[in-house]
C-alpha cells in the first residue's frame, strides 16, 4: 500500500507546536527527566551537576559528567543549548 498524502499537505508551521511545546516547557524543571546523549544515562534534572560560575549555568550528567545542557541570560535575551540531551521527559500535568 503506498501513501498518496503529499508531505506540504501535512505540513504546519512551528506555531502550530506551541500548545504541546508549552506543557513540556511549563513544568518544574527538576522533575524533568533527561537521558544523555553521551552515555544513555537517565536521570533527573534536579540531579544533574550544576557549575554556575561560568558566564553561563552548565549542567553534567551526574553518571559521566559530559555537559548535557548550557542556559545563558542577559540583556539579548535567554539561549537554552541542549546538545548533550538525547531525551527529555516530562511528567504528567496532575
Amino acid at each position: 500500500m503506498t501513501d498518496t498524502t503529499d508531505a506540504d499537505d501535512r505540513r504546519l508551521d512551528g506555531n502550530a507546536a506551541a500548545g504541546v511545546l508549552s506543557e513540556v516547557l511549563a513544568v518544574d524543571p527538576t522533575t524533568a527527566m533527561v537521558t544523555c546523549a553521551h552515555c544513555g544515562g537517565r536521570a533527573a534534572l534536579g540531579a544533574h551537576l550544576l557549575y554556575a560560575d561560568a558566564p553561563a549555568l552548565v549542567l553534567r550528567c551526574p553518571t559521566c559528567t559530559e555537559v548535557v545542557l548550557r542556559c545563558a541570560s542577559d540583556e539579548a535575551g535567554l539561549r537554552l543549548e541542549m546538545s548533550g540531551v538525547l531525551l527529555l521527559s516530562a511528567p504528567p500535568a496532575g
